[in-house]
């Protein structure tokens, strides 16, 4: 005798497996680890820091003039 298949579930099925398939393109074209990110995070921050230490000081604008 036949197997009975329930033609919702091979459906499910298959949106499901094509839904996965999808993802594992998206995860190797878009996906970076999360030391990866933490280590994008951390040289972004040591940029910034190597920054802020060349700029120059700025010339004091709030000087006064002398009272007589």
């Amino acid at each position: 005798m036949a197997e009975v298949i329930t033609l919702t579930r091979v459906r499910k099925a298959r949106v499901k497996a094509d839904d996965k398939a999808r993802a594992a393109a998206n995860r190797v074209a878009h996906g970076r680890s999360k030391g990866q990110k933490t280590a994008a995070d951390i040289e972004r921050s040591r940029a910034a820091q190597l920054l802020d230490g060349q700029k120059l000081a700025a010339p004091a604008t709030d000087e006064t003039p002398p009272k007589s």
